[in-house]
């Protein structure tokens, strides 16, 4: 849990998100803001600074593809396109009317809104909820998380989460209990021990010999 700006921001779960998105996050842009960095993996500064042509095309049909131009990104290292899912599709969609001329979440003047801005959306929503502990930044970590848990190549994941080296991203993905284990059971399959035969434990009773017709029974003395 990350408290007072310490610690890592936590992994959402599907019943968290669906509150978040339901109940918590209010507005079509709210949504629509921290859908773009949960089906994207974006930062959060990434994902207010999206350009609406980036998004919609003239139309107002949501492009294949999102463009993060490499101006906006940290350390401006490269462009990244990232496919649209249709989960995502079906909350930007509704959002076109309210998208500014310029940029995809308009703030004051001609700029965008600020990520201190979505701070603070986010932390109401969360408060609406009874939800403590969570930043805009566990949306990037749950996104890689579960690319992760789905068995996506770190070297896949980095080119859409726009790390530099795969270090920076193995940082990011959570280490679940339920994988420890999995992990430590799948080495039964090196097991010298045949489980066909039943194992002996000390201290278990010998079994009666059966006496066949052959044998005769001694009579008492």
């Amino acid at each position: 849990m990350k408290l007072d700006r310490h610690g890592k921001a936590p992994i959402l779960s599907v019943e968290e998100l669906q509150l978040l998105f339901n109940e918590g996050l209010n507005t079509e842009r709210d949504r629509a803001l921290f859908a773009c960095q949960l089906f994207t993996g974006c930062r959060i500064a990434e994902a207010c600074s999206l350009r609406t042509g980036d998004v919609f095309d003239q139309t107002g049909k949501v492009r294949p593809k999102i463009i993060i131009r490499k101006g906006n990104t940290k350390g401006k290292l490269a462009t990244r396109t990232i496919p649209v899912i249709q989960d995502l599709r079906l909350i930007l969609s509704p959002y076109h009317p309210q998208a500014g001329t310029v940029y995809l979440f308009p703030g004051r003047g001609d700029s965008h809104i600020k990520p201190d801005s979505a701070d603070d959306i986010l932390r109401k929503a969360c408060q609406r909820v009874g939800l403590e502990g969570i930043s805009t930044h566990s949306f990037r970590r749950t996104a890689l998380t579960m690319m992760s848990d789905a068995g996506t190549p770190l070297r896949v994941i980095m080119e859409i989460s726009g790390h530099r080296n795969l270090s920076q991203v193995a940082a990011y993905i959570e280490v679940r209990d339920s994988q420890v284990l999995g992990a430590v059971n799948s080495l039964s399959l090196l097991s010298p021990i045949d489980h066909s035969e039943k194992r002996k434990f000390p201290g278990n009773h010998p079994q009666p010999q059966k006496i066949t017709k052959k044998q005769k029974i001694p009579r008492p003395m």
